[in-house]
């Protein structure tokens, strides 16, 4: 963190498809290697995929999502006496809406379905070979 200036967070722009600030945050998210096409790919698939799911519209669920996850305090490492507690801090917005799409992105990644545009719905036909699991 810079000591003098303070730092200005770029704005960022709302996604072509669906005029959404978080779908362009997500889409950012995806992204490896600068391949932004192939993100948004990706996260316009899975959208889809919700909206005739759900029969909401996509960006609604994803919304819903984001503000499930959203975490509303974190805790810092505070040292005091020589001695470290852990200290509940209450998260800013910001930052906590940054926390909710990478933790969305990272479960969805580790999951194990084919591609990432399916990872979102759970595996019901495949329950009675859930013993296999390695």
């Amino acid at each position: 963190m810079p000591r003098r200036a303070e730092i200005t967070p770029r704005a960022v722009e709302p996604d072509p498809l669906y005029n959404s600030v978080l779908v362009t945050q997500l889409v950012n998210r995806v992204m490896t290697q600068g391949k932004k096409s192939v993100a948004e790919k990706i996260v316009y698939d899975a959208l889809e995929q919700v909206g005739s799911k759900s029969g909401k519209p996509p960006v609604e669920v994803l919304e819903q999502a984001v503000k499930t996850v959203t975490p509303v305090l974190e805790v810092r490492s505070r040292r005091v006496g020589g001695a470290n507690y852990q200290v509940p801090v209450e998260v800013p917005q910001r930052r906590a809406r940054t926390l909710a799409v990478r933790w969305i992105v990272e479960f969805a990644r580790d999951r194990r379905e084919k591609r990432m545009d399916e990872k979102y719905r759970m595996a019901q036909a495949n329950k009675a070979f859930a013993h296999y699991r390695w």
